[in-house]
C-alpha cells in the first residue's frame, strides 16, 4: 500500500521552525519547498498496486532521500542517520525535529521495487522533464559525449582466490554440493592439508613456480570433479542462484589456466595461462566488474559511465553504466545509442555531436549521418604501414566504379569483403619503400564506412572544425568532474544496481546545476530566473 505525506505540518516541523536557515538555491531548500511537485504520489502508484497492507514510506520522502544520498555519497545507514540527526535533511524530507528516520532496509526495498518496474529510472526522468520545462537546453544544438571509469566496490581476486571462493559458493548455493565437495574435491587437502572450509590462501611455497603450478592443478582438478559430480542439466534447467554458481565455477576454472608445458590437458596438470582472457572475470563477488585501460599506463578495475552533456549548461541529458570491455560497451557504440535516444533533442533539429577520437568509429559516423547530424569528433589517427609513408587517404576511392587507385596510379577493384590487392603491381614500383614492407606487396582493407571516415578526416582538418571542437568539447570534462567528485567508487555490485545509482547521481547533479542556473517556480511552472 502506498503511503502519503501529511500536508498538515507538525508543531516541530523543521521547515516551519528553521526553514529560513536553509541555504537559498540549495538542493535541501528545493526539496523542502517542492518535493511534492517533483515526486508526486502518482509517480510511484504502479509500485504499490494493492490498497491493502501497511502504508509504505511516502514516495516523495524516499525519492528525496535517494537524491540526497546519491548527491553526498552516503550509504543507506548514513543516509538514514542524516535524516534522523541533520536538520537540513529533515527539512528537505518534511520531518519533524523529534522524528526518527526509517530502517535502512527500506531504501533497499524501494530500490528493488524501482529496478523491477517498467520505469526504473523515473527519478532521473523527472529531473530531465524539469530541464525540458525550464527550456534550459531548448534550441541548444550541441551534445558532448564522454565516459569515465568508476572503481568497483570489491577487491580484485587472483586465480587461486577465485577458484577457492567459487567452490565454496557452489557448496552454499547448490543443494547437496557440500557433501560432494567433501568426497570429490580432495586434491587441495591432499596437497596442503587444508580443505575449502579453511580461511585464507592455501599454505604453499608461493615463491616456488612448481609449487604454484601444483596448487593450480589441484584447484582446477577439484573444480572439474565437482562440475562432473553435480547434475548440471537439472541445475541449469532450474536456473536461479545454483545455476549462476556452477556457470561461474566453470568459467573461472578455465579462463586463467592452460595445460602445463609438456601436457595435453588430460593428465590433470595445469598452470596459469601466459595470456589474459578477453572478457576475464576478476572477482567472483562481482562477476560484472572488469579490467579497464583508460590509457596505456593507467589501469583500473570497475565499470564505465557514459554521459551525454549539453556543453553550455553542463546538464546531462542521458547516461548509462556498462562493463568496461566488449565492443557493445565501447564509447562509440554506447555513445551513439544514447545521443540518438536523447529526448531533449527535437525531431529534425540540427545537432553537432562532440567527442574525442574514441567516438570516431565508422558505425558512429554512420549513425549520425542517418540523423543528418554533424560529427565534431576527433578522427582516428592514421597509421601508415611505413613510417612517414603513404596512408589510406593517399589511395583514391571511386565509389561508382568501386575501385581503389594507389599513389603509383595502379587501379584495383575492391572485393565484396572490402579488400583491394596490389601485390603484383608492387614489383619494381619506385614508391614501394614508402608504401609497404610486405615481401608480397600491398593489400588494403577498407571498412564498411571508410568513405564516411575519409570525408570526416578531411573536414576535421578545417580550421573552423578545430575551433569549434576546442571551444566546446572540453566543457564535458567539467560535468565528468562533478560526476566523480566524491563518487569515483560505485557503491553496489553488478551493472544493473550501479546503473540505477548512476542515474540517481546524475539526477541529483542536474538538480544542483539547475539551481545554479536559477531554477524557480513561477505560477506553477518550472523556469529559470
Amino acid at each position: 500500500m502506498q503511503g502519503e505525506a501529511d500536508r498538515q505540518r507538525e508543531l516541530l516541523d523543521v521547515e516551519s521552525v528553521a526553514g529560513h536557515l536553509l541555504e537559498p538555491g540549495s538542493v535541501f531548500a528545493l526539496l523542502a519547498e517542492h518535493r511534492d511537485r517533483l515526486f508526486p504520489n502518482e509517480l510511484f502508484a504502479d509500485l504499490f498496486p494493492s490498497g491493502r497492507g501497511r502504508p509504505s514510506i511516502p514516495g516523495e520522502v524516499i525519492a528525496s532521500v535517494i537524491v540526497l544520498q546519491a548527491l553526498y555519497g552516503h550509504s543507506d545507514r548514513e543516509a538514514v542517520e542524516a535524516l534522523t540527526f541533520d536538520l537540513r535533511w529533515k527539512a528537505a524530507c518534511g520531518y519533524a525535529i523529534d522524528a526518527k528516520g526509517f530502517d535502512p532496509s527500506t531504501l533497499t526495498y524501494w530500490r528493488r521495487r524501482l529496478a523491477g518496474s517498467e520505469r526504473p529510472q523515473r527519478i532521473f526522468e523527472v529531473v530531465r522533464e524539469v530541464i525540458a520545462a525550464t527550456g534550459a537546453v531548448a534550441g541548444k544544438q550541441r551534445r558532448a559525449l564522454d565516459s569515465t571509469v568508476l572503481d568497483d566496490a570489491v577487491a580484485r581476486q587472483d586465480t587461486v582466490t577465485q577458484l577457492v571462493a567459487q567452490v565454496r559458493r557452489v557448496g552454499r548455493e547448490v543443494p547437496g554440493a557440500r557433501d560432494l565437495i567433501a568426497t570429490e574435491c580432495t586434491r587441495l587437502a591432499a596437497l596442503t592439508g587444508r580443505g575449502y572450509e579453511a580461511p585464507g590462501k592455501p599454505p604453499i611455497a608461493w615463491e616456488d613456480p612448481a609449487a604454484r603450478d601444483e596448487l593450480v592443478s589441484a584447484l582446477v582438478g577439484d573444480a572439474l570433479a565437482l562440475l562432473g559430480a553435480v547434475d548440471l542439466e537439472a541445475i541449469q534447467a532450474a536456473g536461479g542462484k545454483p545455476a549462476e554458481a556452477v556457470a561461474l565455477l566453470a568459467l573461472v576454472a578455465g579462463q586463467d589456466v592452460e595445460p602445463a608445458e609438456d601436457s595435453d590437458g588430460t593428465d590433470g596438470r595445469w598452470r596459469i595461462a601466459r595470456a589474459t582472457a578477453p572478457d576475464r572475470v576478476i572477482s567472483t563477488v562481482d562477476p560484472d566488474t572488469r579490467h579497464a585501460h583508460k590509457t596505456r599506463q593507467r589501469r583500473q578495475d570497475g565499470y564505465k559511465a557514459h554521459v551525454v552533456v549539453e556543453p553550455d549548461t553542463g546538464l546531462t541529458t542521458e547516461c548509462e553504466l556498462t562493463k568496461t570491455n566488449g565492443s557493445e560497451n565501447s564509447d562509440a557504440n554506447v555513445g551513439a545509442e544514447l545521443v540518438v535516444a536523447d529526448p531533449t533533442i527535437v525531431q529534425g533539429q540540427p545537432v553537432e555531436v562532440l567527442g574525442d577520437s574514441a567516438y570516431a568509429s565508422g558505425e558512429m559516423l554512420h549513425a549520425l549521418a542517418q540523423k543528418n547530424w554533424t560529427p565534431l569528433v576527433k578522427p582516428w589517427p592514421l597509421r601508415p604501414a611505413v613510417e612517414d609513408g603513404f596512408t589510406i587517404d593517399d589511395f583514391v576511392y571511386d565509389a561508382l566504379a568501386n575501385t581503389l587507385t594507389c599513389p603509383g596510379e595502379v587501379t584495383r577493384t575492391v572485393s565484396p569483403q572490402g579488400r583491394a590487392t596490389f601485390k603484383a603491381a608492387c614489383r619494381g614500383c619506385p614508391l614501394r619503400p614508402r608504401c609497404t614492407t610486405s615481401t608480397t606487396g600491398r593489400t588494403v582493407l577498407l571498412g564498411e564506412h571508410h568513405q564516411l571516415q575519409r570525408h570526416h578526416r578531411q573536414r576535421a582538418a578545417d580550421d573552423g572544425f578545430q575551433a569549434l571542437y576546442r571551444q566546446h568539447r572540453p566543457m564535458v570534462e567539467r560535468s565528468i568532474a562533478w560526476l566523480v567528485r566524491g563518487a569515483r567508487r560505485v557503491p553496489y555490485r553488478g551493472v544493473e544496481k550501479n546503473n540505477n545509482w548512476l542515474h540517481h547521481r546524475v539526477a541529483a547533479l542536474n538538480l544542483r546545476r539547475l539551481l545554479a542556473l536559477g531554477l524557480t517556480v513561477d505560477n506553477g511552472t518550472w523556469t529559470l530566473a
